[in-house]
């Protein structure tokens, strides 16, 4: 445990941890879902168990394979993808991958979306199942993904509207006993609204921000770069922009908040816990740096002793 001296040259223990409907955080970095596998291939830089947490590959009830053509495109200061949640589905994810999570020593978060009411709720139910199973434990909480697609709503996002979100958030608490947090969209019509519908609804927690729409024009094709014509833009670009509504919805609600949005740097990560929030999630960082949590951890430890900060609750939500 590194020690620091505050101005009357008191050591004091640094303490990075926060805790979330029971789940022990030993640190704010948790890295977000669609940028960090199930987190074997980034073990190879550096001990992924040194992370406050990991948030999986998103997971649909059925294997995806995905978007056709162009997935990925660079921006200034971010990154466009329009990848489809491509994923090898809730049943293979559970007999294949489980076996490495339950070896980590770090909070494993699964990223569950779905394009129908009853597959959101039947993915929660099987991951419920599994974890009753388990002699060890492989997954410690469910993050819900209102932002894909409703299909039988004409394609429009359960996250969204608060009141097609709301039946969905409630079904999926019935279903599992595991903590939950729902993954918020930026394009919700109140995201402050929306998070308090959550709270309302049994939600232990709120994750934000999400991708926000964007697109890119090859002018000499003249076509949209992405099949689907449109993309989530993320990285530092849309940083701001997620910093604000992190902000808002602290201010309104009593559950925990989970921020992101370009988060590439400790004090990146300063501003978030500023802003309200009790973890933060790293995704685009990842592929500019795959050693980025290491990095960053290093990086916020320094931070926190050079500020004389003995704990991030002393400043959490002071803005």
């Amino acid at each position: 445990m590194i020690r620091i001296g505050d101005s009357s040259s008191r050591n004091t223990e640094l303490d990075l941890s926060t805790r979330i409907a029971g789940v022990t955080f030993k640190n704010p970095i948790v890295m977000a879902s669609g940028t960090f596998g199930f987190g074997k291939e980034y073990a190879k830089f550096y001990d992924v168990n040194e992370l406050g947490g990991i948030s999986g590959k998103g997971l649909t009830l059925q294997p995806k394979a995905g978007n056709q053509g162009t997935r990925v495109y660079e921006t200034a200061s971010g990154m466009l993808n329009s990848v489809g949640l491509e994923n090898p589905g809730v049943a293979a994810f559970l007999d294949k991958e489980c076996a490495y999570w339950e070896t980590l020593d770090t909070v494993r978060i699964v990223n569950l979306g779905g394009n129908t009411f009853e597959d959101y709720v039947a993915g929660a139910e099987q991951i419920q199942k599994d974890a009753e199973a388990r002699s060890r434990k492989a997954v410690d909480m469910i993050e819900l993904n209102i932002s894909c697609p409703n299909v039988k709503e004409g394609g429009i996002a359960f996250g969204i509207r608060t009141c097609d979100a709301r039946e969905l958030v409630r079904a999926v608490r019935q279903a599992t006993r595991l903590p939950l947090s729902v993954k918020l969209s930026p394009n919700a019509e109140d995201i402050a609204d929306m998070a308090i519908m959550c709270q309302e609804e049994g939600a232990d927690a709120v994750s934000l921000i999400n991708t926000i729409s964007g697109m890119k024009i090859d002018v000499r094709r003249r076509r949209s770069v992405f099949n689907n014509l449109y993309a989530g833009l993320s990285g530092p670009a849309i940083k701001p922009i997620a910093l604000r509504m992190v902000h808002q919805v602290a201010q309104r609600v009593e559950i925990p908040v989970i921020g992101m949005g370009g988060i590439s740097s400790a004090t990146d990560i300063i501003e978030f816990i500023m802003a309200g929030a009790a973890v933060v999630q790293v995704g685009t960082y990842n592929f500019m740096n795959m050693r980025a949590g290491e990095d960053l951890l290093r990086d916020l430890r320094q931070f926190m002793i050079e500020e004389n900060i003995a704990s991030l609750d002393e400043i959490r939500g002071i803005i």
